[in-house]
């Protein structure tokens, strides 16, 4: 793999991640209910579990952001485990949950959160390719920059389109 599309996919992961850490640690105790309600594990562990989520994510924010080798097996973990705990609740027919996806208004468990965690785990194992060794210039640094602007726009655009979508589906009156 080229080496710019290598430091683009690992710094998105390591964006990503660092972004969900951050949600997380602005308000703990949200994110500790929103692990209860997943009703994965007994009450009394929402909280280590959601400590121990946080600690994965900061992790994996700074091994992905420092190249590490094992950053993209960490993020498939924790990314394995977050659609696990969904695939359960959808099963179950429990929709009406907030993900703990992040986002001032939340996100409510469906099907599209499985497609979405599937295309990071496959940016994930992307990571995992080893890169070509090439000297990277000045365009390279640009490409680099631009490439993070595109994809944190568009991972953006895609929240919020997600949010709108889910918005309209709770208001539409039943036939």
């Amino acid at each position: 793999m080229d080496p710019v599309l290598a430091i683009v996919l690992r710094s998105a992961l390591a964006l990503l991640f660092a972004s969900a850490l951050a949600h997380k640690l602005r308000d703990l105790p949200r994110f500790v209910a929103i692990v209860e309600d997943y009703e994965i594990g007994p009450r009394a562990l929402a909280r280590p579990l959601a400590l121990g989520v946080a600690l994965g994510e900061a992790g994996a924010a700074i091994a992905f952001a420092l190249g590490l080798a094992f950053a993209p097996l960490l993020g498939l973990a924790l990314i394995g485990t977050y659609s696990a705990a969904i695939g359960v609740n959808l099963a179950r027919g429990r929709r009406d949950i907030d993900c703990g996806c992040g986002g001032p208004e939340g996100h409510r468990l469906g099907p599209e959160l499985l497609v979405r965690n599937g295309l990071l785990a496959l940016a994930a194992v992307l990571a995992l390719v080893p890169t070509t060794d090439r000297a990277l210039g000045a365009l390279d640094a640009t490409t680099i920059a631009l490439a993070l602007i595109f994809v944190a726009l568009a991972w953006s655009a895609a929240g919020r389109l997600a949010s709108l979508h889910a918005g309209s589906s709770r208001e539409r009156i039943p036939s």
